[in-house]
């Protein structure tokens, strides 16, 4: 096992009266609060949890060479690589002498499914500039044999220059994902797991873009590069309904939520125009990074710009936490308890925008913790 992090687990209760979360800081606000899982040196995303409570996480090349891309988080407190070294030995320096194909380049998500399997999404272009050629795939991991049991590799028809596969969803079925593209031209790609087969839906389409009108703001002003370029992500947030019949995404500089139903999605024998026509406008929200719609129905949403995780219902919206130290809340994940947890990863932090913080930036995983009003107040149900 290799180091990656200082890490601080919780597991159960038993250590909740201690934990580094609680140490020194402000009691969170809303009705639930926050607990620290684990402590990073490197910028995490993603974030996902098995049925048997098992935590995986990824590690995007953005501003560094990053030495772990996909790691589990073990018991005794280690970041292990996963599902091994060789997977993980891709590094930038070694471009011409490693086959992009079968090694995690930049990976931005990890999903684990019902069927006991981990999915990870390369979309293969370190700090979100050129597409390393053959890098951006699918990966599917056998959680019971910790082996790589399916690449599904997207050609440029799919993930073309310029693309930054973002998240993923999966139908109740196991037959179909759902992939949101936060690239320089938004779109969806929908993938036939079965056959492998993937179709670039809806690119260029308004659902899919950012908003011109929206300015990401972070610790009350405009969050900006040096030369004055702004926050502009495409197709980023993307949730699925427990029925699997409905698709929700959004562009991350947006505040517009869309859904669609997922038969149309599937059907290769729609148009693009007939498929756009299923396209609605869901809701009207907010800049967000991360959706997820938990065991109960609720849709949760990164509310990056104020530190805090939201729930909707129908047009009701409740702050459910909101902490100084949950810095641009990035990726949700559900346990086997229903306990959700949530990434910071600290975009606004990076040297993209603060040049003087370095390459390198410390991170968190935290898990969501009900308050004794929470089961009361917090809201449930789906967008209407």
């Amino acid at each position: 096992m290799q180091r990656l992090a200082t890490v601080t687990l919780l597991f159960g209760t038993l250590l909740a009266g201690t934990s580094m979360a609680q140490q020194g800081a402000a009691p969170s606000q809303g009705t639930a609060h926050l607990e620290q899982v684990a402590s990073f040196e490197h910028q995490v995303t993603g974030v996902t949890v098995s049925k048997d409570g098992r935590i995986f996480v990824n590690f995007p090349r953005w501003t560094e060479d990053a030495p772990i891309s996909v790691a589990e988080v073990t018991r005794d407190g280690h970041i292990k690589p996963y599902p091994d070294d060789a997977w993980n030995s891709w590094r930038n320096a070694k471009k011409n002498q490693m086959a992009a194909g079968d090694h995690f380049v930049c990976v931005q998500s990890v999903v684990a499914d019902a069927r006991g399997n981990l999915w990870v999404v390369d979309p293969a272009a370190p700090a979100t500039a050129p597409v390393v050629q053959g890098g951006p795939k699918l990966v599917r991991i056998d959680l019971k044999t910790n082996k790589v049991a399916q690449v599904i590799r997207f050609d440029e028809t799919v993930a073309p220059q310029g693309s930054y596969l973002n998240d993923v969803r999966f139908s109740p079925d196991g037959r179909h994902a759902y992939l949101t593209d936060a690239g320089a031209k938004g779109a969806l790609v929908v993938v036939d797991l079965q056959s492998g087969k993937a179709r670039r839906v809806l690119h260029g389409h308004p659902s899919t873009q950012p908003e011109k009108d929206v300015v990401v703001k972070t610790d009350g002003r405009e969050l900006r590069r040096p030369d004055g370029r702004g926050v502009e992500f495409a197709a980023d947030s993307i949730a699925l309904s427990p029925d699997g019949r409905t698709l929700y995404w959004k562009a991350l500089t947006g505040r517009t939520l869309y859904r669609i139903p997922t038969d149309a999605l599937e059907n290769p024998r729609l148009s693009e125009k007939e498929l756009k026509a299923r396209v609605e406008r869901a809701a009207e929200t907010e800049p967000t990074d991360g959706l997820w719609i938990d065991g109960r129905g609720r849709l949760y949403l990164s509310a990056i710009e104020q530190d805090a995780v939201k729930v909707r219902e129908g047009n009701s919206v409740t702050t459910l936490v909101q902490d100084k130290r949950l810095r641009w809340p990035d990726t949700f994940s559900e346990g086997p308890d229903g306990t959700v947890y949530v990434t910071s990863s600290r975009i606004q932090d990076m040297n993209w925008f603060k040049p003087e913080t370095g390459p390198r930036l410390e991170t968190q995983l935290w898990r969501i913790e009900p308050g004794q009003s929470a089961e009361a107040t917090s809201p449930v149900g789906q967008p209407q």
